[in-house]
């Protein structure tokens, strides 16, 4: 039977969203090709974008939004840079994938190797939960341990070892994991709080950890945590995992390892990488990256790995970003984050709106968040959906979900910032 949501409490039934939604749902499950998309978090139609260009996105009904999803972070630049977009069509000419070595992607690995303190080779995917995945399994080939630890709200893509007390959309759909996620598929991972360094053991393979939580909203560490858990990993012997498909050339051109002072020994990259195509990339040692074959007994591949489109685009964004870029973009965020808190604590609504460089938060609480229980607790008392439906009736577009980051682009001007915070004033006068 189709299970086809009729309600549409937001939309007017003649419009061309809903008509693409209840397409959808007869041939997508949810309608939706990634669960978060389908609103379910905070309810009503979801709009399909036609085109984007810089900071906007535009509806299937002509709608435009100054949007703050930006692909989850991958469209660094906002959306169609003209330099991305010609590399991509130059790349095209010359054929989309050959299942054999390319130039570019030599190139692109010469250039994170160069960039990232401690990576001396990668090995390309075709998206960030593949990164990850291999990444786990390097460290346990690497270590001959079996143990994962992993942070409560941490999301690291969809594997079955890492998914459980996930956030990002595994929250936002009120799961603690999944179904078919089977019992000894999780045996060997131990979910630990974020901002307490935990106690290893001489069993612990790897220690993984987004260096800067982006999927439970956005929760700093705290000072020194990262270096507490460098310690720790050296203690027992077990591998620190840098999962940075967020952070990764967003934070710096060096990531969270230059931004910290931390140098984990496993990296995992996407989202900026690609410029906006599907691609992945994890990394590690000479040494350790000696364990994958073909050099080492731990498999990895991939017939798309390394694609030629994604790594021509990988390329062309890079090739733009200096230090000038990356403060232009963390200061687009500070104004953004602090203008968010002063509009709707200003208009009575309890507010946090953490800044961490380039990336936004946003919860409805009256304290810091520290961790994914304080996280949960400030989705808890039900404003998101409301304050989310305010801003898009006034063109502007947030994640559907409260456990998402906001991520403004270099695209995002002061007037778009400025819009932005003046829509939120009227959304949260609407809260109390």
């Amino acid at each position: 039977m189709s299970q086809v949501d009729d309600s549409a409490p937001n939309d007017d039934a003649r419009t061309n969203n809903h008509e693409l939604f209840q397409r959808a749902q007869r041939v997508l499950p949810g309608g939706v090709n990634s669960p978060v998309r389908a609103f379910g978090s905070v309810g009503g139609t979801p709009y399909f974008v036609e085109r984007g260009e810089g900071s906007r996105v535009w509806d299937a009904d002509g709608r435009e939004y100054i949007d703050y999803v930006q692909s989850y972070g991958a469209s660094i630049l906002g959306h169609a840079d003209p330099t991305v977009v010609a590399a991509i069509q130059k790349a095209a000419e010359d054929g989309t994938t050959f299942g054999a070595p390319t130039r570019r992607e030599v190139e692109l690995a010469e250039l994170v190797c160069s960039w990232v303190p401690g990576v001396e080779m990668i090995r390309m995917t075709s998206s960030g939960t593949e990164a990850s995945m291999s990444a786990i399994r390097l460290a346990r080939g690497a270590t001959g341990r079996a143990k994962v630890v992993k942070f409560a709200g941490c999301y690291h893509g969809h594997v079955d070892s890492l998914l459980v007390a996930g956030g990002s959309g595994v929250a936002n759909q009120g799961l603690v994991g999944s179904a078919g996620v089977t019992p000894a598929a999780v045996a060997d991972t131990v979910v630990v709080p974020w901002n307490t360094v935990p106690t290893l053991d001489d069993d612990t393979a790897v220690l993984a950890v987004e260096p800067v939580a982006a999927n439970m909203g956005l929760v700093a560490p705290e000072p020194g945590y990262l270096k507490a858990l460098r310690a720790e990993c050296d203690r027992v012997g077990a591998l620190l995992f840098f999962d940075e498909v967020i952070t990764g050339f967003r934070l710096g051109r060096g990531g969270a390892t230059a931004w910290s002072g931390v140098t984990p020994d496993v990296w995992a990259f996407g989202k900026v990488l690609g410029g906006g195509l599907p691609v992945g990339a994890f990394g590690a040692s000479r040494e350790i990256m000696a364990n994958i074959a073909p050099l080492g007994p731990v498999y990895q591949g991939g017939t798309l790995s390394g694609n030629p489109l994604a790594t021509a685009a990988g390329l062309a964004v890079l090739a733009q970003l200096d230090d000038g870029r990356y403060e232009e973009l963390a200061a687009t965020a500070r104004s953004l984050g602090d203008g968010l808190a002063e509009a709707i604590g200003g208009a009575g609504v309890p507010v946090q709106a953490p800044v961490v460089g380039p990336l936004v938060g946003l919860f409805f609480a009256d304290q810091p968040v520290r961790n994914y229980d304080d996280a949960k607790e400030a989705a808890g008392r039900g404003l998101y959906p409301a304050f989310f439906h305010g801003m898009l009736e006034r063109g502007i577009a947030l994640a559907p979900g409260p456990y998402e980051a906001i991520f403004p682009s270099l695209a995002h001007t002061g007037a778009d910032i400025e819009r932005t915070v003046e829509a939120a004033a009227a959304v949260a006068g609407t809260l109390v």
